[in-house]
C-alpha cells in the first residue's frame, strides 16, 4: 500500500517516518545511550539510603537543631554496641576492643566525635554491654554511607570474648537498603530469562521477543545517567533505581506487546510495507500506549504530595524511566520495526499466526460471555468483593528490626541494647528544651506512663538549650510510642522539641496516613480524566476507574491476611511485624493503578476502535475488542506475574510485599478484571457504557484510535 493510501494522525506519521529514518533515528538513540550511559555507572554510588523522613515536621527540627546544638549527637550517630557474656567492661580485652572501635570511629571523616560509655547511662547494669556513640559531622545521606564503610571493620574488631555490632538508625537503614538491594539484584536476574522464555511463547520469535528487552536496556541507560544528574542537584533515594528497572521492564513489555501485534496484522495480514505497518500499528496502538503512559505518569506524580523526599525521589526516579520507555516506544520502537521488515519474526515458533491479530479463542470467550453475562461476572465478582473485604481491618506502621535479617549488625546490637537496657533504649527519644524549662520537661518525662527512663539533662554548648534522652517504656515499632511521642509534644513546655529515630518514624508514618487519602483521590480523578479523554464517554471511563479500585482493593485484602495476620509466612519465609509497611498503601496502590490502567486502556481504547469502525454495534465494540486485545493482556500480565513473584521469593520482607502485592494485584487485574467483569459490565450497560451528553462532547478533545484504511 503507498503512503498517500493512508490517512495517518501525528502519531502515525511520526511512526512512518521513524520507520523510513531509520538510520537517523538510531543514531540519535545512541547518542543519548551513550551520552547518558557514560554518567550511569556513577549512580549506585550517588543515591542516597536515607530520606525516609517526613519533611518539615517536628522531628526533622529536633534532629537538626541537635546537630547544630550537640555537636551532632543526633539521630544519625552511629551506636556501635560492645557486648561480652563472660567479660565485663574494665576487663582488658573489652578496654582493649573499646579503643579501637574508638580509634575507628575517629579516624572516619563522617564522625565528628566519640562519646564514651558511661555508667548508669550507656553501661549496662553487669557491666557485660557498653555502647560508643559517634556523633555525625555529615547529613543523614553520609552518615548512612558511613555505617556502610564502618560496619564491616567495627565487627571484624570483634573476638571469641567480645562483639563489636554498629546498630542505631544510620546502621539499620544500611543493613536494610544492603539486604533490599541485594535481594532485588538477585530477583532482577532471576526473572529476567523467566521473562524471556514467556515473551517467546507470547511473541512467537526470539527476534520479537527481543524488542521490549531493547526497549528496557536504552530506556534504563538514559535513566540511569538522567538520575545521576539529578543528584547532584538533591538526594535521590537508592530505591528509585530499582523501581525504575520494574517499571521499565513492565511497561516496556506492554507496549511492545501491543504495537509488535498491530504491527504484524498490517504487514503480514494487510500485505503493507513495513513503514506504513509500522504507522499503522502507532497510529491505532500507539494512540493506547501514550494514553497508557500520560496515565501511569499521572498516577505516580500523586505520590510527590508525599512529604517524604524518599517517596518523592522514587516516584520521580519511575517517572523518568517512564519517559524514556515511552519515548522509544514512539520513536526507536517503530524505526526497529521498519529496519527489520518481515525478519521481526525470524526464528519463530512453529504455530504463529504471523498476521493474525484477532484472536478466535477470545473471540469465542467474547461471546460466550456476551451470551451469558451474569453467569461469568457474578463469581468474578464476588471473589473479588471477598478478597477485597479484609482490607477493612488493614494496620499500617513504619518497618521494625525485623525487616533486617539475622545476623546484620544492626541487629545483632539492637537485641544487645534491648536485653542490657530495656525493650524501648534502641529507640531512645531525644526532648529538647530551653534550659529555663529543662526541669518542668523533666518532670513530665519522669511522669509519663510511656517513658521507662529519662536521663540526666545536657547543656547546649552556648547554655540556649537542654537535651534529655528519654527511653519508651515498649519496643520502638510499638504503637504506644507513637502515642507517648503524641502526648509528650502536647504536654511538655512550650518550644520543647521531640525527636529521635521512632519520634521520626512516627512523624512520617502520620504523613503517609495523612496524605494516602489524598493521593488515591487525586490518582481516581486524574484517571477518570484522562480515560474520559481518551474514550469520550463518562460512564466506561468510570467503569475502567471502578474496576481497578476492585482489584487493588482485593490485593490489599490478600496483603493484610499475608503479612498482618501472617498465612503463609512460613512457605514465603518472613517473620510478619502484625501490619503492613506503612508506604505501602500510597505507594503500591500508585504503582497498581498505572499498572491496571495499561490493561484498562487496551482493552477499552481496541473496544472504541471497533465501535468507530462499526457505526456504533455495541456487541462488535466488546466482542472485538476483546478478541483484539485479549491475548496482549494475557501475556503482559503473565510476564508482569513472574517478575513481581520472583521478588517475592527474596530474602527481605520489603520486596516480598512488594512482589505478592502486586503480582496478586496483576494477576488479579488480568484475570477478573480486564478479560472477565469489564466485558461483562459492557454487554450488561450497552449502549449507555458508550453514550457522551452532548455539551461534554463539545468540550472534549476529538480522539479516535481508527486510522483511514487498513
Amino acid at each position: 500500500m503507498s503512503a498517500h493510501a493512508l490517512s495517518l494522525g501525528p502519531l502515525g506519521r511520526l511512526g512512518r517516518w521513524s520507520a523510513h529514518h531509520a538510520r537517523i533515528v538510531f543514531v540519535a538513540w545512541v547518542v543519548i545511550a551513550v551520552g547518558l550511559g557514560f554518567l550511569a555507572p556513577r549512580v549506585e554510588h550517588s543515591l542516597s539510603g536515607a530520606g525516609w523522613e517526613a519533611t518539615g515536621s517536628e522531628s526533622v527540627e529536633a534532629r537538626d537543631l541537635v546537630s547544630r546544638a550537640f555537636n551532632g549527637a543526633d539521630s544519625t550517630s552511629l551506636m556501635v554496641v560492645v557486648h561480652s557474656t563472660g567479660l565485663a567492661t574494665d576487663a582488658p580485652a573489652f578496654r582493649d576492643t573499646l579503643r579501637r572501635a574508638t580509634d575507628v570511629l575517629r579516624a572516619d571523616p563522617a564522625v565528628s566525635g566519640v562519646m564514651q560509655p558511661r555508667p548508669g547511662m550507656t553501661i549496662s547494669r553487669d557491666g557485660h554491654t557498653a555502647i560508643l556513640t559517634g556523633t555525625s559531622a555529615r547529613n543523614p545521606k553520609e552518615m548512612v554511607r558511613a555505617a556502610d564503610r564502618l560496619k564491616g571493620p567495627l565487627r571484624d574488631l570483634g573476638s571469641a570474648e567480645v562483639s563489636v555490632n554498629l546498630t542505631g538508625a544510620s546502621g539499620m537503614w544500611s543493613d536494610f537498603n544492603e539486604a533490599n538491594r541485594s535481594a532485588m539484584m538477585k530477583s532482577e536476574l532471576f526473572s529476567w530469562p523467566v521473562t524471556l522464555a514467556i515473551l517467546v511463547v507470547a511473541f512467537g520469535s526470539l527476534v520479537a521477543a527481543s524488542l521490549p528487552l531493547l526497549l528496557t536496556i536504552v530506556g534504563l541507560v538514559a535513566s540511569a545517567g538522567v538520575l545521576y544528574l539529578g543528584t547532584l542537584a538533591a538526594d535521590i533515594s537508592i530505591w528509585a533505581m530499582n523501581f525504575a528497572l520494574m517499571f521499565a521492564l513492565a511497561l516496556g513489555i506492554d507496549y511492545a506487546l501491543f504495537i509488535v501485534v498491530r504491527y504484524r496484522a498490517a504487514h503480514f495480514g494487510g500485505g503493507m510495507a513495513a513503514d506504513d505497518a509500522a504507522g499503522v500499528a502507532m497510529d491505532t496502538a500507539g494512540k493506547a500506549v501514550l494514553f497508557s503512559g500520560v496515565t501511569v505518569l499521572i498516577s505516580l506524580s500523586a505520590v510527590l504530595l508525599v512529604p517524604s523526599p524518599a517517596f518523592r525521589s522514587m516516584a520521580l526516579g519511575i517517572m523518568v524511566a517512564v519517559v524514556f520507555i515511552l519515548a522509544a516506544t514512539m520513536t526507536l520502537l517503530p524505526a526497529v520495526l521498519g529496519a527489520l521488515g518481515s525478519r521481526v519474526d525470524r526464528l519463530s515458533l512453529r504455530w504463529v499466526h504471523q498476521g493474525e491479530h484477532r484472536s478466535p479463542a477470545f473471540a469465542r470467550w467474547a461471546e460466550r460471555i456476551w451470551s451469558k453475562p451474569l453467569l461469568y461476572g457474578l463469581p468474578a465478582l464476588l471473589v473479588l468483593l471477598a478478597l477485597a473485604a479484609p482490607v477493612l481491618g488493614l494496620r499500617t506502621g513504619m518497618p521494625s528490626i525485623a525487616v533486617v535479617p539475622h545476623g546484620d549488625s544492626s541487629r545483632e546490637g539492637y537485641a544487645q541494647v534491648q536485653e542490657a537496657f530495656g525493650p524501648g533504649a534502641p529507640g531512645t527519644l531525644q526532648v529538647v528544651a530551653p534550659t529555663g524549662d529543662a526541669a518542668a520537661a523533666a518532670t513530665v518525662l519522669t511522669a509519663d506512663r510511656g517513658i521507662a527512663a529519662a536521663m540526666p539533662g545536657v547543656p547546649s554548648a552556648d547554655g540556649t538549650w537542654t537535651m534529655i534522652q528519654a527511653v519508651p517504656a515498649t519496643d520502638p515499632s510499638d504503637t504506644g510510642v507513637g502515642r507517648t511521642i503524641d502526648r509528650l509534644r502536647g504536654t511538655l513546655p512550650a518550644g520543647s522539641l521531640v525527636g529521635g529515630a521512632p519520634a521520626e518514624n512516627h512523624d512520617l508514618e502520620v504523613a503517609l496516613a495523612d496524605a494516602t487519602p489524598i493521593v488515591i483521590g487525586v490518582v481516581l480523578a486524574l484517571g477518570f480524566l484522562l480515560l474520559l479523554v481518551a474514550l469520550q464517554a463518562p460512564v466506561v471511563a468510570l467503569v475502567g476507574v471502578v474496576t481497578n479500585l476492585l482489584a487493588t482493593a482485593a490485593a490489599f485484602g490478600v496483603a493484610r491476611l499475608v503479612f498482618q495476620e501472617g498465612h503463609l509466612a512460613s512457605l514465603l519465609g518472613f517473620e510478619s511485624q502484625g501490619f503492613l509497611d506503612a508506604w505501602g498503601p500510597v505507594f503500591f496502590f500508585a504503582m497498581i493503578f498505572a499498572i491496571a490502567m495499561d490493561y484498562t486502556v487496551f482493552l477499552l481504547a481496541s473496544a472504541k476502535e471497533h465501535l468507530e469502525h462499526s457505526g456504533g454495534d455495541v456487541k462488535d465494540a466488546m466482542v472485538g475488542g476483546l478478541a483484539h486485545s485479549g491475548r496482549v493482556i494475557l501475556a503482559a500480565a503473565a510476564v508482569m506475574v513472574a517478575v513481581f513473584f520472583t521478588f517475592a521469593l527474596s530474602g527481605p520482607l520489603p520486596p516480598k510485599e512488594m512482589g505478592i502485592i502486586l503480582g496478586v494485584a496483576v494477576a488479579l487485574d488480568a484475570f477478573l478484571v480486564r478479560l472477565l467483569l469489564v466485558p461483562v459490565a459492557l454487554r450488561l450497560l450497552g449502549p449507555a457504557a458508550w453514550w457522551t451528553p452532548a455539551p461534554l462532547r463539545r468540550m472534549l478533545p476529538s480522539v479516535s484510535f481508527g486510522h483511514g484504511h487498513e
